[in-house]
């Protein structure tokens, strides 16, 4: 498997790129009416995503190690997953884009898109080879039918 770090480690990485990149450079501050309403609105939905994604793998009784997608005993489809196939880390990017409307530089959007990036690359497409794989076509249907991350 491609996947060089866990996914919380890169989620936290990239938060503090987005701190760097506002302390350090002197430009790119932006403020908006609503702006720490929007960060609060957007922790809440992540928390909720991440909540329910995490409790739907525990219900169905598989893995959560995102590192060992290998140990997964069985596809979760309903629920969030009906929506994405990767909620719990579509529920880190919407945290990542509260923590850059709260330091106000609009530069940090382009982080949130490099934590995309990475995801698929080195996190979500790995995983996507075993699964299919180990699930074959009903695994296949599900990939035709839900987004990758919203």
């Amino acid at each position: 498997m491609e996947l060089k770090l866990p996914p919380v480690i890169v989620f936290f990485v990239f938060g503090l790129l987005m701190f760097l990149l506002n302390k350090f450079l002197p430009f790119g501050f932006f403020d908006f009416f609503g702006r720490l309403v929007l960060v609060k609105l957007l922790v809440g939905m992540a928390v909720g995503i991440l909540t329910i994604s995490i409790v739907q793998f525990f219900r169905t009784k598989t893995t959560v190690d995102p590192g060992k997608p290998s140990k997964t005993t069985q596809l979760v489809t309903n629920g969030l997953y009906k929506f994405s196939r990767n909620p719990m880390y579509l529920g880190m990017l919407l945290m990542l884009l509260a923590w850059g409307l709260k330091l106000g530089n609009a530069f940090n959007v382009l982080l949130a898109s490099g934590f995309v990036f990475y995801m698929n690359r080195f996190q979500i497409i790995p995983e996507e080879k075993i699964l299919g794989n180990k699930f074959g076509k009903e695994y296949a249907r599900y990939v035709t039918k839900t987004r990758r991350w919203f």
